[in-house]
């Protein structure tokens, strides 16, 4: 798949909470076939073909291939986040290139998604399309700082309904009282309680760099097989 340049516009945004925004964009000609997990390249300047690429940053496709609008979710944590919560608007003409990435989760195997944060973005395509008579188990642990940013939470509960062998929980640092939530960051040792042969299963993490790096380290203290951990370094 040969990435294309494509120019959007700003259709929607929404804000969530603690500065974290999804934006839905739609292009102004048919987007290229895509994979579930592909990322793409997202500049806030003008492009013209005689000129190079503007400066851009990289966001995971949340939308499915199915869906003609695209969606990004981003929390803003540097000087480009900054100028797209203050530049973005409605009818705001923005640039994407795309699709880029292997990240891509296979359906031939049992797999356990570990997301944190806008992470989740990585396996939302994933989920959605998952069927009823999908093959093996699918595992999702998706870890927040509150309930609020569960940003995509009811789009994977509809998915559960759909899917009898998917299966889902949640990890919320900061907790009303009367939930039912996981209480804290995203836990190995309660994730692989919750897994039967979790021997069997291929890991999928996507988050930023401090829970990669926790949770590489409890697979390593684990002796888990690293060919069966795949990791999306999207920071």
């Amino acid at each position: 798949m040969t990435p294309q340049k494509i120019c959007c516009t700003v259709t929607n945004i929404v804000e969530h909470d603690e500065h974290v925004y999804s934006v839905f964009l739609s292009p102004e000609r048919p987007l290229p076939r895509f994979l579930a997990g592909q990322f793409l390249h997202l500049a806030l300047d003008d492009y013209r073909p005689e000129d190079f690429w503007p400066d851009s940053r990289v966001f995971s496709i949340a939308s499915s291939p199915s869906d003609p609008i695209l969606r990004i979710t981003y929390a803003v944590k540097g000087a480009f986040t900054t100028r797209m919560e203050t530049e973005l608007c409605l009818d705001r003409k923005v640039w994407v290139k795309m699709p880029y990435g292997e990240f891509v989760i296979p359906n031939d195997r049992p797999i356990c998604l570990l997301a944190g944060g806008t992470g989740i973005t990585a396996f939302t395509a994933f989920v959605a399309g998952l069927q009823v008579a999908h093959a093996d188990p699918v595992y999702l642990f998706y870890g927040a700082r509150s309930e609020k940013l569960l940003i995509y939470r009811e789009q994977i509960e509809l998915a559960r309904t759909l899917c009898p062998d998917f299966h889902f929980w949640c990890f919320v640092e900061e907790q009303n009282p009367g939930t039912d939530f996981l209480k804290g960051r995203i836990d190995l040792d309660q994730v692989f309680e919750r897994i039967p042969n979790a021997e069997k299963v291929h890991f999928y993490l996507s988050g930023p760099p401090v829970m990669l790096a926790m949770l590489s380290a409890g697979f390593g203290d684990k002796h888990f097989p690293v060919e069966q951990i795949h990791t999306d370094a999207w920071e």
